[in-house]
């Protein structure tokens, strides 16, 4: 990603609504859809600044992989140890059916060879424990955003679906989420191009507006994972290692 992509992250990932309410919705996930065990062993692969690692300790105990060395700085920081920096799909010195959980969020549309990222992050689970992915939708709505972040691609559902095929996973649930705000985005990101200010900035609403579009962000917590939920912004996937 680009160095203002991280600048802008450790300034915002505490206060700003996407931060905050998607990591109640990625936890209410992780409870309905992952289950893991009591004080699992957990890994965030691509972790960034380390703004999910408090969400995902409430799980049991975390270790984080990213490359970027000031993301990492920051994420160690918060973690309180040591992180991994070594790359996907290669994944060198991170061990072996060791983990209850490998969270990727955000992160595999970045790779070139998403499937041999997922075959190696297969290896890194214990036989049956889970994998939980989020990723980007929609292709059609790429973006300055999407630019300035080095995405590979967004996803289509049935993309998302057809990447474990033939892999060491059994995809147990996918589907949309970031789907109450949807619409709006959509009407944004439509007229920011219209007007030719297509931009990859990411800035803190005005303190009424950032509270107000948590709400209606974190509202999909109730849901995610126990009904499907219309066409959203991102794509989850839970899958078990074979």
């Amino acid at each position: 990603m680009e160095r203002i992509v991280y600048e802008q992250m450790a300034a915002l990932d505490q206060q700003h609504w996407w931060y905050v309410a998607r990591r109640e919705v990625l936890a209410a996930l992780i409870r309905r859809c992952v289950r893991p065990p009591k004080g699992a062993a957990i890994l965030e692969v691509g972790c960034g600044t380390g703004h999910n690692l408090a969400m995902l300790r409430q799980f049991g105990t975390v270790d984080g992989l990213e490359l970027d060395p000031e993301a990492r700085s920051l994420a160690e920081k918060r973690l309180g140890r040591r992180i991994f920096a070594v790359p996907l799909p290669e994944m060198r010195g991170v061990p072996e059916r060791h983990y209850d959980l490998v969270a990727a969020l955000d992160v595999i549309e970045h790779l070139e060879d998403d499937r041999a990222a997922i075959e190696s992050i297969a290896r890194r689970l214990k036989p049956g424990r889970k994998f939980l992915m989020t990723v980007p939708a929609h292709q059609w709505m790429w973006s300055a955003h999407d630019v300035a972040n080095h995405h590979q691609r967004r996803y289509s559902h049935a993309a998302l679906r057809r990447l474990f095929d033939g892999t060491p996973f059994r995809l147990e649930k996918s589907g949309y989420f970031n789907s109450l705000l949807f619409p709006l985005a959509v009407a944004e990101r439509l007229s920011s191009k219209i007007r030719g200010k297509d931009s990859a900035d990411l800035s803190l609403p005005p303190a009424w507006l950032n509270k107000s579009l948590e709400k209606g962000f974190a509202l999909e917590r109730h849901a995610i994972g126990r009904v499907p939920l219309p066409p959203g912004l991102s794509l989850f996937a839970v899958a078990s290692a074979r």
